[in-house]
């Protein structure tokens, strides 16, 4: 699921030619997993389905590659990517289905799903609250707002993710600013933390997997390499914007393998 993730990303990449392509290959698997293992009746209109919040919504290619997964897109719908007229921008609109907040603006996605997660829990509602954030993201100063309210709140049906993969728009993220050790800041918040490799497809599902018991919101720092799967787009700071080539692509694809 993973792999055709990224097959798609390229491709729909380089027909629309539009950038932040790393960004989505990064959490191609962190996505696969969300949406194919963990998540229950997301995009659905039952009430008590799982909701997900795509806080870093720069990445909103990889959400599209879960809602074409997941049927709530076709073909065509993923193919409008970027064109004028489509609903499928750049960052993701809660016109379409299992998007349930419209993000861009960094920083908050888990205030909302902070209070999507204390709504469902006075509702005695099942339902739980999953947000996917950048490791950039933190510098935000109201993404500690949220984390302070869930901790005090004990939000156990609230897991969040982060997509660590060090860089962001202008640099190394240790370099712009330094969040390391980055799950001790959320242990001091009161979150049930846990770090794991981004691209373990089984460790993050042990990870997000619900604990009977559990009395706290949940963190999962998911070590990360931007571009994953595409040798000239790892860890390469410019990938962050650059658009590709025909000739690019084709490499890209090649190296991604078959779906």
């Amino acid at each position: 699921m993973g792999r055709t993730f990224r097959r798609w990303i390229i491709e729909q990449s380089r027909a629309s030619n539009v950038g932040h392509i790393a960004s989505a290959l990064s959490i191609a698997d962190l996505m696969a997993v969300l949406w194919g293992a963990v998540m229950k009746d997301p995009g659905t209109d039952r009430p008590d389905r799982d909701r997900f919040i795509l806080a870093k919504g720069h990445a909103a290619l990889a959400l599209y590659c879960a809602l074409r997964w997941k049927k709530l897109l076709d073909e065509k719908a993923f193919a409008g990517y970027c064109t004028d007229g489509s609903p499928l921008g750049q960052h993701p609109e809660h016109v379409l289905p299992g998007v349930d907040l419209s993000t861009g603006s960094l920083g908050q996605g888990l205030s909302v799903g902070c209070g999507l997660a204390y709504g469902l829990r006075a509702k005695k509602s099942p339902g739980r609250v999953f947000v996917l954030l950048s490791d950039a993201e933190c510098n935000e100063g109201q993404v500690w707002e949220a984390a302070q309210f869930a901790g005090h709140h004990r939000l156990a049906n609230l897991t969040a993710v982060i997509d660590l993969n060090g860089l962001q728009a202008l640099g190394h993220t240790a370099e712009v600013l330094d969040l390391a050790p980055m799950a001790d800041k959320w242990r001091a918040f009161g979150w049930d933390t846990v770090e794991v490799d981004g691209h373990d497809t089984a460790a993050l599902e042990a990870a997000l997997a619900p604990a009977d018991g559990r009395s706290r919101s949940r963190m999962v720092v998911a070590r990360t390499v931007q571009g994953k799967g595409v040798s000239f787009m790892e860890g390469r700071l410019e990938w962050h914007y650059r658009n590709l080539t025909d000739e690019l692509c084709a490499q890209a694809l090649a190296e991604i393998g078959p779906a």
